[in-house]
């Protein structure tokens, strides 16, 4: 294959066909493409674009450059689900053990934070003794049983896409919608996955802040995956304010526990049991979305997500007592509270700022190599919508490191907006992609 050739096919604005694409990955991963070839590569992908074949290609060719696993002796439908990531998203903690708990297999590979939105193997280890590192073996065998795993990326999986997020991570070509979509997708993929369910999120405390872009990465992210085999959703989802009351680690595990025992905020079980039903959908294991939601309200109200909950954490290693309590957690109780200086209803509250203050509280990581503090979070006492008095607690802020913690207390309290009337709130869900198409989401 000539490299060089390849680069300027692109760079010409050349639709390349697969086999290119394939080589031009393969080679990377085996050195033989040098990372100042990829990299001028993906800046001529990024300045032209990549169409919805080769956008496929290209996660075809990373998801195989490693283990794609194969849970086909498990006889149950496996579908996952993929958010693009919020501030106090922590769906995924409601999600894979509820879905289990309706006969979904849900073999989950999640990350790490970065930025001001936080990872769900974070959450997961701020469960004392909870593993995320489990060996492919003891993965299908928990699957066989439980239904459901939660784990971390091995080096196995789509080795491809570390290499090429490291390079648009330092050249500037990370905002590619076709080389974000790639990368999500060669590692969902690699999950050997019946069907997938993607949360893709706009707003504030969103990676994407623009709509139309956000319903374009919906668009993409769908059609990699029908394309690849594997029948795909996408639902459209708000995040300008906090998904929720918690922001964090444990505050947000906390939180999880709280919803799959019915007691949850509105929006995080809302938003928990539109997804699980739509990968009971995919699933086949209902007809429709309708009975779909009525089966995941059933599973959260006689107790069998929680007590699914419970058998995951025990079987990963993590504390069964601080589930029973969450409160029994050591270090949980917050440590400062963040007063109102005025009087008001609450009209907004800005997501990303209450992300940038867990993040300065140690509950995220401003560089790959930092660690977390597994405590580290944010309740908010207020809402959208909730009058204010002067004086009222807005927010309680959990931590290990005091000094931390008042130090962005000033951070907190600067994310409200008051104002004297009701406020005008943006949908939780905005829309539905499927089969090429968008349609509105009742329920």
């Amino acid at each position: 294959m000539n490299v060089v050739d390849a680069i300027v096919r692109k760079r010409n604005g050349e639709t390349l066909p697969d086999d290119l694409i394939r080589g031009l990955v393969d080679g990377y991963v085996e050195g033989a493409v040098a990372d100042y070839q990829m990299s001028a590569f993906l800046m001529a992908a990024f300045l032209r674009g990549l169409d919805g074949a080769e956008t496929a290609a290209l996660t075809d060719a990373m998801l195989r450059s490693g283990t794609v696993l194969d849970f086909s002796e498990i006889p149950a439908p496996k579908v996952d689900k993929h958010s693009t990531g919020g501030v106090g998203d922590k769906v995924s903690l409601v999600l894979a053990p509820l879905a289990a708990a309706c006969g979904v297999v849900v073999p989950m590979i999640s990350g790490r934070g970065l930025g001001h939105t936080g990872g769900t193997l974070d959450k997961l280890e701020s469960i004392p003794g909870f593993r995320t590192d489990l060996e492919e073996p003891v993965m299908h065998r928990q699957l066989a049983e439980l239904g459901v795993v939660m784990v971390g990326q091995s080096a196995r999986i789509a080795p491809a896409d570390r290499g090429l997020y490291g390079l648009r991570d330092v050249t500037g070509t990370v905002e590619s919608i076709p080389l974000i979509a790639a990368s999500i997708m060669s590692k969902k993929l690699a999950a050997g996955l019946d069907g997938l369910v993607l949360d893709v999120k706009y707003g504030s405390g969103a990676f994407m802040q623009d709509e139309a872009d956000a319903r374009r990465l919906a668009e993409t992210l769908v059609g990699v995956g029908v394309a690849n085999g594997c029948p795909t959703v996408a639902l459209l989802t708000s995040m300008d304010v906090p998904l929720g009351r918690a922001a964090g680690n444990w505050p947000e595990v906390a939180e999880s526990i709280r919803c799959l025992r019915g007691e949850g905020p509105r929006d995080l079980e809302r938003l928990s049991v539109e997804l699980t039903a739509e990968m009971l959908v995919l699933g086949r294991l209902e007809d429709d979305i309708g009975a779909a939601r009525s089966r995941v309200r059933r599973a959260i109200a006689d107790g069998s997500a929680i007590e699914r909950f419970r058998l995951l954490v025990e079987a990963q290693g993590g504390d069964l007592s601080v589930i029973d309590d969450p409160d029994m957690r050591s270090g949980a109780e917050p440590v400062f509270d963040v007063r109102s200086d005025v009087a008001g209803i609450v009209q907004s509250i800005d997501a990303r700022e209450i992300g940038l203050a867990c993040v300065a509280m140690g509950a995220g990581r401003a560089l790959k190599e930092d660690g977390v503090d597994p405590v580290a979070g944010i309740t908010l006492n207020k809402t959208v919508g909730d009058p204010v008095g002067r004086g009222d607690v807005l927010a309680r802020l959990h931590g290990s490191d005091l000094d931390r913690v008042r130090g962005v207390a000033e951070r907190v309290a600067s994310a409200f907006r008051w104002g004297p009337g009701t406020p005008s709130q943006r949908p939780l869900i905005l829309g539905r992609f499927a089969a090429g198409s968008w349609s509105a989401v009742g329920g």
